[in-house]
């Protein structure tokens, strides 16, 4: 069910939407040699790491985008920054994720983008976890996200190209003490982009894993405890918007922001006796 959606006004121009009698029809920019204007859809733009994102690729000045959120007015504040077009839905809604593939096609064309921006998490011991918390990590982590991505591939494939980022965490790769769920829900978006990816093989589609540590977002207000540990520092969500657009532009499979959180899940992978003795240890 959409709860709201915004158009920007600004006129037509590389990255911006023509007007309202051209928009199902995508403009070419000058200077392309007749490509169209490529299209990326955010998920999760109304704050944090979607907004982030959007607002770098709008300076790229090359993308058509349609931005999507469960917040109305902060997804409508990001878009006009953005010059994008903002579509406010609830993705864990039935048909949520239809209305919004069939809206980006309508308005912007076929999506060649799709940033998997959306996420909740939950903190505390899981036996305090109550059910509904469960349903809802996995459901706006997890299978909205599936959702939406099994409707854009058929497109991306006929093109013969295409990228899906998904924004995972490190919590996903290691497991983080009092977020088992979220940690759960990540792990299965890392394992569902391994495995995509080799479906994808040959298809001109690729799959990106975005795998950020701790980011200075509303995050951890909205999951009910604030972050308090020394270590990781918490990073701009800037940074790993930097890095979603460097991944998506050179065709990276997996990126880890900072770069040196690889380490511990390399060590996780190679010797994970060792890491939980010192998980165990040092939280």
């Amino acid at each position: 069910m959409v709860d709201a959606f915004s158009r920007t006004r600004s006129a037509p121009g590389p990255g911006l939407f023509a007007p309202d009698a051209d928009r199902a029809r995508p403009r070419t920019p000058a200077g392309e040699r007749g490509t169209r204007t490529r299209t990326a859809l955010v998920t999760g733009a109304s704050s944090g790491i979607g907004a982030a994102v959007a607002r770098r690729l709008a300076d790229e000045g090359d993308w058509r985008l349609v931005l999507t959120g469960r917040d109305p007015s902060r997804l409508r504040e990001v878009a006009e920054d953005a010059s994008a077009t903002a579509f406010a839905a609830d993705l864990t809604l039935p048909g949520a994720e239809r209305k919004l593939a069939d809206f980006a096609l309508a308005t912007a064309g076929p999506v060649d983008l799709l940033v998997a921006g959306a996420g909740i998490g939950w903190a505390g011991e899981f036996r305090d976890m109550p059910p509904h918390a469960i349903d809802e990590v996995f459901d706006i982590d997890v299978l909205a996200t599936l959702r939406l991505v099994r409707l854009l591939l058929p497109g991306m494939i006929e093109a013969g190209s295409g990228r899906v980022v998904l924004i995972g965490s490190l919590a996903g790769c290691v497991g983080v003490r009092d977020e088992a769920v979220y940690s759960a829900a990540k792990a299965a978006l890392g394992a569902f982009a391994d495995a995509l990816r080799y479906e994808l093989r040959g298809t001109g589609v690729g799959v990106t894993h975005v795998v950020p540590g701790v980011v200075d977002t509303p995050f951890f207000e909205r999951r009910g405890a604030p972050y308090r540990r020394s270590r990781p520092r918490p990073v701009p969500a800037e940074r790993v918007a930097d890095a979603v657009r460097r991944a998506a532009a050179r065709g990276r499979d997996e990126v880890y922001v900072p770069g040196w959180l690889r380490l511990p899940c390399r060590v996780r992978g190679a010797a994970p006796g060792l890491y939980r003795r010192m998980a165990a240890r040092f939280g």
